[in-house]
C-alpha cells in the first residue's frame, strides 16, 4: 500500500557523519517506523525504531551516535549518523509497520553506507 524510498547513503570516513532519509508515498502517521541494516554475509539487523506514538529504540551498537526521527507532515523518516565506524558499513533499509493491516511490513530498496578511510 505504501512505497518507501531511501536516500542519503554514500562513502564516508571513520568519525564522519551521514544523514539518511526515507520518503513514503502516503501518510505514515499510523505506522511504526524503523531503520534496519544488512552487511555482506550477515543477517539484517535492527538499527533504530520510532513508534507511531514517538517511542524510540536503538541497538546498543549505535546508542549515542545515531538519532532516529520522523516528520509525519512530510511523510518522511530520518536517521542522523555521527561518529561512524567501519562496522557501520551496510545496506540500510527503511521499514514501515502497519498495525491496522494485519501488522504488514513495508520495505524500501535500501541505500548503501560505506565507512572507510
Amino acid at each position: 500500500q505504501v512505497q518507501l524510498v531511501e536516500s542519503g547513503g554514500g562513502l564516508v570516513q571513520p568519525g564522519g557523519s551521514l544523514r539518511l532519509s526515507c520518503a513514503a508515498t502516503r501518510s505514515i502517521a499510523s505506522y511504526n517506523m524503523g531503520w534496519y541494516r544488512q552487511a555482506p554475509g550477515k543477517r539484517r539487523e535492527l538499527v533504530a525504531t520510532v513508534s507511531r506514538t514517538g517511542y524510540l529504540n536503538y541497538a546498543d551498537s549505535v546508542k549515542g551516535r545515531f538519532t532516529i526521527s520522523r516528520d509525519n507532515a512530510k511523510n518522511t523518516m530520518s536517521l542522523q549518523m555521527s561518529n561512524l565506524k567501519p562496522e557501520d558499513t551496510a545496506v540500510y533499509y527503511c521499514n514501515a509497520d502497519d498495525p491496522f493491516t494485519a501488522d504488514i511490513d513495508y520495505w524500501g530498496q535500501g541505500t548503501q553506507v560505506t565507512v572507510s578511510s
